[in-house]
């Protein structure tokens, strides 16, 4: 630990550990949650860890206000997060996107359980998926980010806060049960080897007209906060770049919708990340993301030692979604095979960006454990006969 509390070394900590001390090394000083398993460890971690390096931790009454607060300290102008999991993540929707349209840069974690409803506490799942993508009313882009190791989720947590910042908006890192509880060796690297994306401030005083919701060429605009002498007003309702709802049309709308989307859109290159593993030259593609990726590893290498052409393609980041990727990909490769913790929830949009030019095999779980390599390992094997016999061209294989 530094002479400022945080930090520094190799560490044996569980993924949700891992999660709380990135939030601080990222520069979070407010936390505002509700315990929920199995995402509990990260806010009793913080409310030890945050008194410590001058933050602020508060156990609000329930989810909906903890985002509330959460959007509030970021106003006031702290790096803020919350974590929660499935039943608090359907509560915290609406105060989503308040943080969307008033462009409140925050990180919201989901450690996924099993559902629906209250489900299997204590056992992983992946089924919040589209709900990260579509769970907020209205049209709106998102940035999600999905880890498989706790090392890969204390990284990701950084990454969160410095997109959050460098967009001006919530992003959410979807973990899962299994990457929150598990414990791995863990490098916290020192502070002055991790990068910080600054908050964009204005560059003119607030006497010459400052516009709080004026974009910089990009899409975003600088934010100043409560307390720094700027006025400042922030609504839910659509705003012009003032931030008031005076003038409140379709127009007015129109601009406002379509910047908040083009400013995720437009930096998709900048935002998405992938990892490959012998992806060229594949005749069959592994895409999964969390856990799914660390149980699609041992498949994908004993279907190489068979002599098939398989490549994995891990998804970092799964909103906004590698579409172009995807696209590509499909016009090299035969088929896609998908696993994921839920019944089929991003096996469709690989599906949508394929567009028929390959197929895309899902492998489902219900939930409550991870997949069985096996099954992996057949869905591949399946699809690999399936195209290497004429006969059954036309035939679709069973997911």
């Amino acid at each position: 630990m530094n002479d400022n509390g945080i930090l520094q070394g190799d560490f044996f900590i569980d993924g949700d550990t891992a999660c709380a001390e990135a939030a601080i090394c990222a520069g979070c000083r407010f936390f505002g949650g509700y315990p929920i398993t199995p995402a509990t460890e990260i806010a009793e971690r913080m409310a030890r860890r945050l008194p410590q390096v001058g933050g602020t931790y508060i156990q609000m009454e329930d989810e909906i206000a903890s985002i509330a607060a959460v959007l509030g300290a970021s106003w006031a102008g702290q790096r803020a997060m919350t974590a929660t999991s499935g039943p608090g993540f359907s509560l915290m929707m609406e105060n989503l996107g308040l943080g969307i349209i008033t462009e409140t840069p925050c990180v919201l974690v989901n450690v996924q359980r099993a559902g629906p409803s209250t489900g299997m506490p204590t056992l992983a799942g992946q089924g919040d998926m589209m709900q990260a993508r579509w769970g907020s009313h209205g049209p709106y882009e998102i940035i999600a980010l999905a880890p498989s190791s706790p090392q890969e989720l204390f990284d990701l947590t950084i990454r969160a806060f410095n997109l959050a910042e460098r967009y001006r908006t919530p992003v959410l890192v979807m973990t899962d049960e299994a990457v929150g509880h598990m414990t791995e060796r863990v490098v916290i690297p020192p502070s002055e080897e991790i990068k910080h994306y600054p908050r964009r401030k204005p560059q003119v005083p607030p006497s010459d007209g400052y516009l709080p919701y004026n974009p910089d060429p990009d899409g975003v605009p600088p934010m100043a906060c409560a307390g720094e002498g700027y006025r400042i007003h922030v609504t839910g309702l659509t705003h012009n770049e003032k931030g008031y709802p005076a003038t409140v049309s379709v127009e007015t709308q129109r601009k406002l919708v379509e910047r908040l989307i083009r400013k995720i859109r437009d930096n998709r290159d900048d935002i998405v990340e992938l990892h490959e593993d012998q992806v060229q030259g594949a005749d069959v593609v592994v895409v999964a993301y969390g856990i799914s990726a660390r149980t699609a590893a041992r498949p994908v290498r004993v279907a190489r030692e068979m002599g098939l052409k398989v490549g994995l393609l891990k998804l970092v980041t799964v909103w906004p979604f590698a579409e172009n990727r995807i696209q590509e990909l499909a016009s090299q490769v035969k088929a896609f095979v998908v696993p994921e913790i839920n019944m089929g929830q991003i096996a469709l949009e690989v599906e949508r960006c394929a567009g028929g030019k390959a197929q895309t095999i899902l492998v489902p779980h219900a939930g409550g454990g991870l997949h069985d390599p096996d099954d992996v390992l057949e869905a591949i094997m399946r699809v690999s006969r399936w195209n290497r016999e004429p006969e059954t061209q036309n035939s679709k294989p069973e997911t």
